[in-house]
């Protein structure tokens, strides 16, 4: 199995900002698509945005477009979710997840996914 594994989820005050990773154990570059969710308790997963690898292009949810940031490393191993502006709303816990699908959509077919990281903004 391809393995995701996330990091730097942590406790931050409102307004704050916060740093994901998503290390992959295969290169991140032979997913056609990257995506990053979160769910938090009583309520179902949330798609927050996309990586499309092929141009590094992405896209996000109306919640969190214009304060979160999806980008790759130059290694191509690992996809990063900058969140900055943080609201207690955002709390989650986010993971990523991959598809080798040529859809780069919330409802792409992911198959590759993450055991996740907790966000909790207070």
């Amino acid at each position: 199995h391809v393995q995701l594994v996330e990091s730097g989820g942590g406790s931050v005050q409102a307004g704050g900002s916060l740093r994901l990773s998503c290390a992959a154990s295969e290169y991140t570059y032979k997913f056609y698509c990257m995506g990053w969710f979160r769910q938090a308790p009583g309520k179902e997963r949330e798609g927050v945005g996309t990586f499309y690898a092929a141009d590094g292009s992405t896209s996000y949810s109306d919640s969190v477009k214009g304060r979160f940031n999806i980008s790759r490393s130059d290694d191509k191993d690992t996809l990063y979710l900058q969140m900055n502006s943080l609201k207690p709303e955002d709390t989650a816990e986010y993971v990523c997840a991959g598809t080798v699908s040529v859809r780069c959509t919330f409802g792409a077919r992911f198959i590759y996914w993450g055991q996740g990281t907790q966000v909790t903004v207070s």
